[in-house]
């Protein structure tokens, strides 16, 4: 579907303003405004979108509904499932096929162990391979890691756990090797040095980029080195339904689910890395998301019925540029990339009215406040809010060609659509992007429960209440790699004692006191998309 007459004619008023715009600096926001601005529009703080979880170490704590429900399900087995006869058994046992379970499945392998890695859909199929815009790394010498650290900090207003924090911009220059050794392919300027652009939130160009499909390259090499290393196994469309905990209450394995035969069966591992991504799929509050199908939180539930702590699951990232027409790619993301590059935000006067890289917390709220209280958005032909995200500057700035050279999985996107974007400025709102919280961790990404890692999206801690740009993919591969080194050395120490199910008992007994009747049972794997009667 391309543009009606009528936006057409809208687009006449951004075209009319673009020249004054090319030479004016909207200027950013002083804290007390952004606090301000995020109070009155960011949906964290929407109170009816939001309830206390009433069990579990995570009890009193407000997360969205959609996520409590699911957080309250019932399982899927009972607690006297048969555990007597394991199908298989592993060293390390690896739960998620994305960039963080890729890479701690090289590293676990690398330090001695046998891996078995497991996948609720395609080896791949994760919101690792979905990322566009980059991964950040201090490897300039006018930068450093302790300039990308006040970064990261300040991006999450402060509530960032600064373990976690360290080890990501510590590890950052080591990781951008290590990819590069295995064959990703960054961008680079004639002479050979790494192209590094600026990301929302960033006090230097720290963005290193593979065009705008930087993920699907990192997924792309990671995919191939497992599948290409020796005491690695993949098996996939085999969601895990439940840990396993033995006698002294440490993990040992988990049930799996064959999603063709919908058999379960025990996998016995002396180690158990989650690593299942986030749960844009559950579209808190009605958003859109940018996340892959099976992004529906199971890990969340998983690490909580065996007694893990969370954080910060009050707090989600609504990516400030979701594709908001055509409805055919409704919330599907627009990289910040694009805003990096010069791109503005514009409202329906073709005014700009908020600095283009504010941390995305702040850029989604004000987009949300043009919109809703200043009522100087655009509204699409089904009725969706929308401001105007005016692409052509890019090519006005950097030269002709650009933005095709720069963002080319962009322009095909929306070229499906007979959407010029070179040419013709896009609409954009915010979308269900990343989840920010998660299962605590310390800085080897051990858990509170013994025998439990935790890396990637499922964790929380690493960036607060607010993630910057390109510090997902980072977050993958430093938090993979160190959980897969732990995992390994782990896996030489334990032997892990009897399996039991008997948590589930205690689950279900405080699911019955507070009235729970099992509608909803967790995890739920695949969201449902059916049509409602």
């Amino acid at each position: 579907m391309t543009y009606t007459a009528e936006l057409l004619e809208q687009i006449k008023v951004v075209e009319a303003t673009r020249p004054q715009r090319l030479g004016q600096t909207f200027p950013a926001m002083p804290l007390e405004e952004r606090q301000e601005l995020l109070r009155k529009f960011h949906p964290d703080y929407i109170e009816s979108g939001m309830r206390e979880v009433r069990i579990g170490s995570y009890k009193g704590n407000r997360m969205p509904i959609e996520l409590a429900d699911v957080i309250e399900g019932r399982p899927h087995i009972d607690a006297h499932f048969d555990l007597s006869d394991p199908d298989f058994e592993t060293d390390v046992l690896i739960v998620g096929g994305g960039g963080a379970g890729a890479s701690a499945a090289l590293m676990a392998q690398e330090n001695g162990a046998k891996v078995t890695l497991v996948t609720k859909l395609r080896f791949g199929d994760a919101n690792t391979m979905m990322a566009q815009g980059g991964i950040q790394a201090a490897d300039r010498p006018e930068d450093s890691p302790a300039t990308h650290y006040l970064d990261v900090i300040g991006g999450g207003h402060f509530t960032n756990f600064p373990d976690l924090v360290e080890a990501l911009v510590k590890d950052a220059p080591i990781v951008i090797a290590w990819l590069e050794s295995l064959g990703v392919m960054f961008d680079k300027t004639p002479d050979g040095m790494m192209m590094e652009e600026h990301g929302g939130g960033t006090s230097i160009k720290r963005m290193h980029s593979a065009r705008d499909y930087t993920g699907a390259e990192i997924m792309r090499v990671l995919r191939d080195e497992v599948r290409n290393r020796p005491n690695i196994d993949v098996i996939e469309f085999c969601p895990a339904v439940e840990l396993v905990l033995d006698d002294r209450g440490a993990v040992c394995g988990a049930i799996l689910m064959n999603f063709e035969t919908e058999r379960y069966f025990y996998a016995r591992a002396k180690v158990v890395v989650l690593a299942t991504g986030g749960s844009g799929r559950l579209h808190y509050q009605g958003f859109p998301t940018t996340n892959h199908y099976g992004a529906t939180g199971d890990g969340l539930v998983l690490a909580y019925r065996v007694g893990a702590e969370l954080a910060f699951l009050d707090t989600m990232q609504y990516h400030p540029t979701g594709a908001a027409f055509p409805e055919q790619i409704l919330g599907q993301l627009v990289t910040e990339k694009v805003r990096g590059l010069g791109a503005q935000p514009v409202n329906v006067k073709g005014e700009q009215f908020v600095y283009p890289l504010e941390p995305r917390d702040v850029e989604a709220a004000a987009f949300i406040r043009e919109c809703k209280e200043r009522n100087l958005g655009v509204v699409t032909p089904s009725g969706q809010p929308a401001v105007w995200l005016d692409t052509p500057m890019i090519d006005l700035i950097h030269g002709a060609g650009t933005i095709e050279k720069a963002l080319p999985a962009m322009v095909r996107q929306f070229k499906r659509f007979n959407i010029d974007m070179v040419n013709q400025p896009i609409l954009v709102y915010p979308t269900l992007h990343y989840q920010n919280g998660g299962v605590k961790i310390d800085a080897n990404c051990q858990t509170t429960v013994p025998g439990l890692l935790v890396a990637g999206e499922t964790s929380g801690g690493v960036h607060g209440r607010n993630r910057l740009m390109g510090n997902s993919l980072l977050d993958v591969c430093v938090f993979g790699r160190r959980a897969g080194m732990t995992a390994a050395q782990l896996a030489k120490e334990r032997q892990p004692g009897k399996p039991t199910l008997a948590h589930l008992e205690s689950w279900n007994r405080a699911l019955d006191e507070i009235g729970v009747n099992g509608a909803v049972r967790s995890p739920i794997l695949i969201p449902n998309y059916a049509r409602r009667d």
